[in-house]
């Protein structure tokens, strides 16, 4: 390796960044201390966002004389402790609770739901999507065959078949045979829709 290279020039650590840990900080906020402040300490239950900056030594006086329940009565400290179990979150036993409770919406506003996104809506949707059978390739080419579409009902099926097998078949139409092929095409599409359900 050559130490005089270019690249090895910008590898190198710059010797004229100090790199020692510097002394400055908080002062220590025990009464009369000047020491540096490297710990810190809770003020108390109420303010637990907020703390006390103190050296070692003060922060172990501090902590061996601190008392989290100080001003609590025995039921209060059973009642944190008892809660505390469950990381003071709402229980219930097995089987009961919110189930079927609805969700509060009002932290989204005055309409609590405008699009119908979390309640009755969705409910609703989630129902008609379920209701809606599958259409099948066989099933859309016998509805096509009967000149409908998709949506059509059991009913106008078998109203579209009478039309059809009226316009088509021989007897009414003087005994022309041109249109038999039609009138078979329409037969077995109705038998294949009745035989699924739409007739």
């Amino acid at each position: 390796m050559k130490f005089d290279s270019p690249l090895f020039d910008k590898v190198r650590v710059k010797p004229d960044k100090d790199r020692r840990p510097k002394t400055g900080g908080p002062a220590c906020q025990w009464a009369g201390c000047k020491e540096k402040a490297t710990h810190r300490a809770p003020k108390g239950r109420e303010n637990d966002k907020d703390y006390w900056r103190f050296f070692l030594d003060h922060v172990r006086q501090y902590n061996q004389s601190y008392n989290f329940f100080k001003g609590m009565n025995d039921a209060a400290v059973m009642a944190y402790q008892k809660d505390a179990i469950t990381g003071h979150r709402p229980t219930w036993k097995m089987g009961t609770g919110k189930r079927n409770a609805r969700p509060d919406f009002h932290g989204l506003g005055g309409g609590a739901d405008p699009f119908s996104l979390f309640g009755d809506g969705m409910r609703t949707e989630q129902k008609q999507q379920t209701e809606r059978r599958q259409i099948r390739n066989a099933e859309r080419k016998a509805l096509g065959a009967l000149g409908l579409d998709v949506g059509a009902t059991p009913h106008q099926v078998k109203m579209r078949f009478k039309e059809l097998v009226k316009r088509h078949h021989p007897d009414t139409n003087g005994g022309d045979r041109s249109s038999e092929d039609r009138l078979v095409e329409v037969i077995k599409s109705y038998n294949y829709l009745k035989s699924v359900g739409f007739g």
